[in-house]
């Protein structure tokens, strides 16, 4: 019989398994039946730390989320929020509008500043209102505009079926707003029929009309009744408000209240009082301000005064708390530490011996004779068995080609030392070296005298003439010059130079430069210093120091070394203008080259031409400027001048004018002959500060060939004597039909010269030659408008 067979189970693998899972099944004896798990004092404190950490950044964001809400919601902490009323069209009614809401906000209904303090909204708004037609204004109030209440008239004039709500001018200014940087914005909408359905109709046309006008967030709200203002302003106080980033990093106030304190008349100098709410970041006394429209200056004081507009005010005040003088009761004063208080310097003051070149020494002396010596020893083939006695009295023969390129040197007109006279920047013009050399070799008669060698200066000039106005239709090469007659062209143009190629030609920045750049500052890395300046910045925002007034405090500041002239201006401008004071960051007090990126405004037609004095709104600044404009290239270190602004088209602005970190806004404006007010030029934003940067002016001098032979051709009209053919010769020629060559020799005594080309010549073809300088921008004699 056979024997019975047991069931065998294969082991459990736990090979993969962990510790814990293995004794998942294992019970503890201390606890009964539950099933026990390893206890890990690591793990405990592991899990402990990340929740803690966990719990720690969540506090710190609801506080930072807190902070920034009570901050922007015009509480006791903060400042007054700015509600800018901007009207789009002339038939706005907005002092109405702006006396309502004025009359909203204010507990006792009594109107008598533009700022106020509301208990029942919980909030403090400073209301002002653009006035039409004024763009200074009207760009002074959005830079500081916490709201931008665009208002429209549902009356406006109706032309072919459709409502105009915006005219010319609101039209412009919404242009330079949005370059500047719109806040958050709104919509309020006046002249409402009381009809609901008529209403409601004419809000919607009036928002599908303007909405593409406007950021996708901005909303529209009737503003004809107390209601409706009632609902816009707890809306407006619950609303988070955005501003351009380029104002959270600078501290700044507006000012309420100017005054002035003449020490000595004959100076010249005051010490001017600006009294407003700090707005953005803290201010340290050691800090430099600048005033918009005036310059920059150091601090003497900062007086934290009582707020004139607290939100939780007392219901029992007695009349000595409404007198004048409590109100300008000083909480706190600072003045600064000449230690630390950062320098007011705006121009480098050059020394003029740091360039002087002192007499060689006699040990460099002879080191220069010994590499002149070594630099001309050339290896020469000589006869087997010749003495150095004899190969002194060898002479190198030098044929014809070679005596052509070594006139160069002596001509004093060179091309770019690393490249040689027909390096390439046409990859096909290699192959033609040789054609150019058989040709050279041909049989031509020199001595051959050209047939106007027998005319007088007045026929001359006449075929001269003739010749010259034949092809000045042709518009396409707008840098061609003339070279004139009386005057030799290596004078003429002794600026100029030659390059093989405009793209990868070296040219030295740090050659010729003029005597304003010893007056500005550089940076050896841009990028660098501005994020250490930033980040010092942001560290003197978080920490706790003496020197600094907190934001939302309401502070006057002592500003010392004023002009009396500027400060007058500014006293009588105050009730109408709003006038700005910000802190500078470190170095922008200083002088450099600034580089925009501007393009030409789309209603301005008069031309803009370059060196043209200019006014520049720079972020909060305001100077003069003679900008040199140019083209922006980005697969070369060059760039071409241009002559004028072009429309349609971004280019380079360069300007002498104070540092500023990018990147900022800039609106250009020009004031025209006969009219007092500037119109708005062009657009743009700050690019770069780089003096190194190289702007070259190009010009074309022209030629007509007279006698064509294949390859060669004998050019006149481009120079007038053998002289100036001799000092250009080694510039490269070209022609407007595409053949590249050389200058051979000249010919005759009228500045006729012989050229060989890389291909066949054209008798009505036109013979060129590209010259470059560097440009730079002109030192205005005023800086800053209110100083004018």
């Amino acid at each position: 019989m056979g024997r019975s067979r047991v069931q065998v189970n294969k082991a459990h693998k736990t090979r993969f398994s962990s510790k814990s899972s293995r004794n998942l099944h294992k019970t503890s004896g201390q606890d009964g039946g539950r099933i026990g798990k390893p206890e890990g004092n690591h793990v405990k404190g592991a899990r402990a730390a990340r929740l803690q950490r966990g719990k720690m950044l969540r506090e710190q964001k609801r506080a930072a989320v807190l902070k920034e809400k009570r901050a922007a919601s015009g509480g006791t902490t903060s400042a007054p929020r700015v509600i800018v009323l901007f009207p789009l069209s002339a038939s706005v009614d907005l002092y109405s509008l702006g006396d309502d809401v004025l009359k909203l906000l204010s507990n006792s209904g009594v109107i008598s500043t533009s700022t106020v303090a509301s208990s029942e909204y919980k909030l403090r708004a400073t209301v002002l209102k653009a006035p039409h037609g004024d763009l200074l204004t009207c760009m002074e109030m959005a830079k500081v505009a916490d709201l931008m209440a665009f208002v429209v008239s549902a009356n406006s004039p109706w032309e072919e079926n459709v409502s105009s709500f915006i005219d010319s001018f609101g039209s412009q200014c919404l242009s330079v707003l949005r370059s500047i940087g719109l806040p958050s914005t709104t919509v309020l909408i006046r002249d409402l029929p009381s009809e609901l359905k008529k209403k409601n109709e004419l809000k919607k046309m009036c928002a599908s009309q303007l909405a593409s006008e406007f950021p996708e967030d901005c909303k529209f709200y009737p503003a004809d009744t107390r209601d409706e203002l009632h609902k816009f302003m707890w809306l407006f106080k619950a609303q988070k408000l955005t501003v351009p980033h380029w104002r959270s990093q600078r501290p700044y106030i507006v000012t309420e209240k100017v005054g002035m304190v003449v020490a000595n008349e004959s100076s010249g100098k005051c010490t001017l009082l600006l009294s407003g709410y700090l707005r953005a970041r803290k201010l340290s006394v050691n800090q430099l301000v600048h005033v918009s429209g005036v310059g920059d200056f150091q601090l003497s004081e900062v007086e934290v005064l009582k707020d004139p507009f607290p939100l939780n005010e007392r219901k029992k005040q007695n009349s000595m708390e409404l007198d004048d003088s409590h109100d300008e009761e000083v909480l706190r004063s600072l003045h600064p530490d000449p230690m630390k208080q950062e320098p007011l310097v705006a121009e480098n003051t050059p020394d003029p011996l740091a360039g002087e070149q002192t007499w060689p020494t006699e040990a460099e002396m002879a080191e220069a004779d010994r590499n002149q010596k070594q630099g001309n020893r050339k290896k020469r083939t000589l006869p087997r068995g010749t003495s150095d006695y004899q190969a002194a009295w060898i002479i190198d023969e030098i044929g014809e080609e070679d005596s052509d390129y070594g006139d160069s040197d002596d001509d004093g007109m060179v091309l770019d030392k690393e490249e040689d006279h027909f390096s390439n920047q046409d990859p096909n013009f290699e192959d033609d070296k040789e054609t150019l050399r058989d040709v050279d070799n041909e049989t031509y008669n020199d001595s051959e005298m050209m047939d106007d060698e027998s005319l007088t200066r007045e026929q001359y000039e006449d075929q001269m003439k003739k010749i010259k106005e034949a092809h000045a239709e042709d518009e396409e090469f707008p840098d061609e010059v003339e070279t004139p007659i009386d005057q030799p062209a290596r004078k003429r143009f002794a600026k100029y130079r030659g390059l093989k190629s405009f793209r990868t030609s070296s040219w030295d920045p740090n050659e010729s430069l003029p005597q304003d750049y010893a007056r500005i500052f550089a940076f050896d890395n841009l990028a660098r210093t501005q994020k250490l300046v930033l980040k010092q910045a942001l560290k003197m925002e978080e920490e706790s120091r003496d020197d600094c007034v907190p934001t939302g405090s309401y502070v006057r500041l002592h500003i010392k070394e004023v002009p009396i002239v500027a400060a007058s201006k500014l006293s009588s401008l105050v009730s109408s203008k709003p006038i700005i004071a910000f802190g500078l960051l470190q170095h922008e007090s200083k002088m450099s080259i600034l580089h925009f990126s501007v393009k030409k405004y789309d209603g301005y037609e008069d031309p803009i031409k370059t060196k043209e004095e200019l006014l520049f709104h720079v972020g909060f600044r305001q100077f003069v400027a003679r900008p040199v404009f140019s083209t922006d290239n980005f697969s070369s270190d060059k760039h071409k001048m241009e002559r004028f602004l072009h429309p349609g088209r971004f280019s380079l602005a360069s300007v002498y004018g104070p540092i500023s970190f990018p990147s900022l806004p800039l609106v250009v404006l020009k004031i025209s002959e006969g009219s007092d007010t500037p119109a708005v030029a062009a657009l743009g934003s700050l690019k770069s500060i780089e003096p190194n940067k190289i702007i070259l002016k190009k010009i074309i001098l022209t030629g007509y060939p007279q006698r064509v032979s294949k390859m060669k051709a004998s050019v006149r009209y481009m120079f007038h004597n053998p002289e100036d053919v001799r000092w250009f010769k080694p510039v490269e020629v070209w022609s407007k039909c595409g053949r590249r060559g050389r200058v051979k020799e000249p010919v005759g005594t009228h500045g006729a010269m012989k050229c060989i080309f890389n291909g066949v010549v054209q008798q009505h073809d036109v013979v060129c030659m590209n010259l470059y300088k560097r440009a730079y921008p002109k030192w205005p004699e005023r800086m800053y408008p209110q100083l004018l």
